[in-house]
């Protein structure tokens, strides 16, 4: 009997010590891959891995970057690059095309709507104007034969024919645009409707406005200066702006723009100084749009900076992934300092010659609160 209960003992110990050796040798392959190579904190991310998402890595390069003013500002249309289209007539409107509203692109010479008056109670002006015409030349051409018969007065004939030429003035104004349905009302330049001043059988008076034509080539950033940093703004060179509906970061330099001005003072209803740039449209941004505006001033050299994507957050505190060789990353805290939409200063955390991953960091991060090692890993 005893025989038999020290037997059962040592069974039961060597399964249990079994289970605890395959559980350690389980539990310490991470740690044993991970100090294989000497980084006990490394990420575990394969070339196959990093190929599939698109990784990308940057070397930490000091270099040019520029003080920074934050503020919000406003997308407008430049000068020279809008026209009003007019009521040449007083008349019923009538859209040439029902569909033309705003955003619609339209051409020079285009019709975009026709005015007609012959059911009004003053009667149509167009009929008017050409008989006005029609009277004043038989009149004219009466008055030629009797002055040269000394039948009337130089003067008179002089009045005679200034009303003609009043007459054929007017009338020859609306003559090429006069149609079986009215007067057609037509657009000065080629563009885009920026927005529509009448409706649809609406009423309007000779020198009305219609419509408003952008053509859009070049557009303006007014951006809203604090006057906390009025003494900053004879530096200010360039900016970098980016919209409410775009995450693009749209950069002045590559769009041929340059500063315009700036306020001397602020507005008497706010605290704001304007200052004012001109770009190149490249058929993405839409004026009148509100944007978030990064100024640029004082050029620094030697600064750490990197791409804002390459930055994740957690608690308050910001942190980038490193590469240290082909299979790991490392994660690093770095502080930052200011930022122009496209790239952040860093004041501390990163060197120069550190590869930073700046592209597929979002991967990278579930890797590393992951649990599972990812296989085929070897250094």
């Amino acid at each position: 009997m005893k025989i038999f209960y020290v037997l059962f003992i040592a069974v039961i110990s060597v399964l249990t010590g079994c289970r605890h050796s395959e559980c350690d040798g389980h539990d310490h392959v991470g740690e044993a891959l991970k100090e294989k190579n000497g980084h006990s904190d490394e990420i575990l991310f394969t070339k196959q891995q990093a190929k599939a998402v698109g990784l990308q890595v940057e070397e930490v390069i000091p270099g040019m970057f520029s003080q920074v003013i934050k503020t919000s500002g406003q997308i407008l249309s430049a000068q020279g690059d809008e026209a009003t289209i007019i009521a040449t007539s007083n008349g019923i409107v009538s859209f040439a095309d029902p569909s033309i509203t705003e955003g619609c692109a339209v051409q020079a010479g285009e019709t975009i709507v026709t005015l007609s008056a012959r059911n009004l109670l003053a009667g149509d002006p167009v009929a008017k104007a050409k008989i006005a015409y029609e009277t004043a030349l038989k009149e004219y051409k009466r008055a030629e034969g009797l002055v040269k018969e000394q039948i009337i007065a130089a003067k008179e004939f002089e009045q005679i024919s200034l009303r003609y030429e009043t007459a054929k003035t007017a009338y020859e104004a609306q003559a090429s645009h006069i149609t079986a349905s009215g007067v057609r009302v037509t657009s000065p330049i080629d563009g885009y409707i920026k927005n529509r001043s009448v409706n649809q059988g609406e009423y309007v008076s000779v020198g009305q406005p219609i419509a408003t034509v952008s053509q859009n080539r070049r557009l303006q950033l007014r951006a809203e200066v604090s006057e906390n940093y009025f003494k900053s703004l004879k530096n200010i060179g360039s900016a970098h702006f980016q919209t409410s509906y775009d995450k693009t970061v749209h950069k002045l330099s590559e769009l041929n723009g340059r500063l315009l001005s700036f306020g001397k003072a602020s507005g008497g209803e706010s605290f704001y100084i304007p200052v004012t740039f001109e770009f190149d449209n490249i058929g993405e941004i839409i004026p009148g749009s509100f944007v978030s505006v990064y100024l640029l001033s004082n050029p620094q050299s030697n600064v750490i900076s990197i791409p804002i994507s390459a930055v994740t957050e957690e608690q308050g505190l910001h942190f980038v992934y490193l590469q240290l060789d082909e299979e790991g990353y490392k994660k690093q805290e770095v502080n930052l300092g200011q930022s122009n939409g496209d790239r952040v200063q860093i004041l501390s955390g990163l060197k120069p010659g550190d590869r930073l991953v700046t592209r597929g960091v979002y991967q990278v991060k579930l890797a590393a609160v992951s649990s599972v090692v990812p296989e085929g890993h070897a250094h």
